[in-house]
C-alpha cells in the first residue's frame, strides 16, 4: 500500500462522509435560518423553539435519504473491499 493508496481511501472517505450527511445537515440548517428568522420578526426569543423543529426535520430526513445513504456508504465499502487484496499485498 503507497502512499497514494492511503490518501485516495481517506479522501473518498470523507467525500462519501460528506455526501451521506449532507441531507440532513441541510435540512437542519434550513429549518434553522427559517426559525431564525421567525424569531427576528415576532421577537420571540425562545431558545427551545429551536431545537424541536430541527430535531423532528432531521428525523424525518434521515429515514427519507436512508436507503441513498446506505446505498452511498455500502458502494465505498464495497469498492474498498474489493481492492483489498491489491491494497494490502505487497507489489
Amino acid at each position: 500500500m503507497t502512499l497514494e493508496d492511503i490518501v485516495d481511501i481517506g479522501q473518498r472517505a470523507m467525500w462519501v462522509t460528506l455526501l451521506a450527511s449532507a441531507p440532513m445537515l441541510l435540512s437542519g440548517m434550513i429549518v434553522g435560518l427559517g426559525i431564525s428568522i421567525l424569531q427576528s420578526v415576532t421577537q420571540i426569543q425562545e431558545i427551545t423553539l429551536t431545537f424541536v423543529p430541527k430535531i423532528v426535520i432531521v428525523m424525518i430526513t434521515f429515514v427519507l435519504f436512508l436507503p441513498w445513504m446506505s446505498d452511498t456508504v455500502l458502494s465505498f465499502v464495497r469498492d474498498l473491499y474489493g481492492n483489498f487484496d491489491a491494497l494490502v499485498l505487497p507489489r
